[in-house]
């Protein structure tokens, strides 16, 4: 992430900063020799731009595990690992703390937060209230394309050669479709807030089943019976299939997890 311009002996400034002798003022701030007309600029990174790049590289490696849960690290550890100051990793480390992923330590450390099963039950309890009933409305409006689609999409779950870390996008895309037609703007920034909450759980959790073929089995079935409940077009029906997967899925999580939290 750190840049410093140079210069080139007998052509003068290199590209970003000056001018190229005989030719005008290269790519970054000038115009084009002859022409007049100005060339793309390329703008310099600012503070805040790198801290969201950090804070973006941070929460990657927590919901991916690479920073384990419970792990120790200090400021000058981070900035060293992603060659960046002190001050866009304070910025980074305060947006995930409010997120729930580190705690921050007086000084210059800080931990992942550790695993909290309470947290997780807290989570889902909220997604049942929620999920189901956007379901009975939605499955009167989701096509029958869209449906064939997530369908072939369910199917791609139980390739065995596909963790959950390489599923996991597209595992929250397809809930997300699902719910879409009938979701407002506000559902869908609450959901999206506790499927972030959930997100590390899920992939460290169902993780841990990823070396079970009868896992991969089960992933595809659970997402192809949500499909099939749709497709009856019936809201109970719908709001029960919703509530039984994530019912079982939670069960799962905390059956996976609870070796890890202790």
């Amino acid at each position: 992430m750190r840049t410093s311009p140079g210069e080139t002996v007998g052509t003068g400034t290199t590209a970003g900063t000056g001018t190229t002798a005989g030719t005008g003022t290269t790519a970054g701030t000038g115009t084009t020799a002859g022409t007049g007309t100005s060339a793309p600029t390329v703008r310099p990174i600012e503070s805040r731009s790198v801290a969201e790049q950090v804070t973006v590289e941070l929460r990657r490696s927590i919901l991916s595990g690479a920073l384990a849960p419970g792990q120790e690290f200090s400021l000058r550890e981070i900035a060293d690992m992603l060659q960046v100051s002190f001050i866009p990793v304070r910025e980074a480390l305060r947006s995930l703390e409010g997120e729930g992923l580190v705690v921050t330590r007086p000084g210059r450390s800080a931990l992942v937060a550790p695993l909290d099963l309470d947290e997780l039950r807290g989570i889902y309890r909220l997604r049942r209230r929620l999920e189901p009933e956007i379901a009975q409305r939605s499955c009167l409006l989701l096509s029958d394309r869209e449906l064939e689609r997530l369908e072939r999409q369910a199917a791609e779950f139980g390739e065995e050669q596909r963790s959950m870390s390489e599923i996991y996008e597209d595992h929250h895309a397809f809930h997300l479709a699902l719910l879409a037609p009938a979701a407002t703007t506000w559902d869908i920034r609450i959901l999206t807030t506790l499927w972030r909450a959930a997100e590390r759980y899920i992939r460290i959790g169902f993780g841990l089943l990823d070396p079970d073929p009868h896992e991969h089995w089960r992933r595809e079935r659970a997402h192809e019976d949500l499909v099939a409940a749709f497709r009856e077009r019936d809201p109970d029906a719908a709001a029960q299939a919703v509530h039984g997967h994530l019912a079982r899925n939670e069960e799962i999580a905390l059956l996976a997890l609870r070796p890890a939290a202790e």
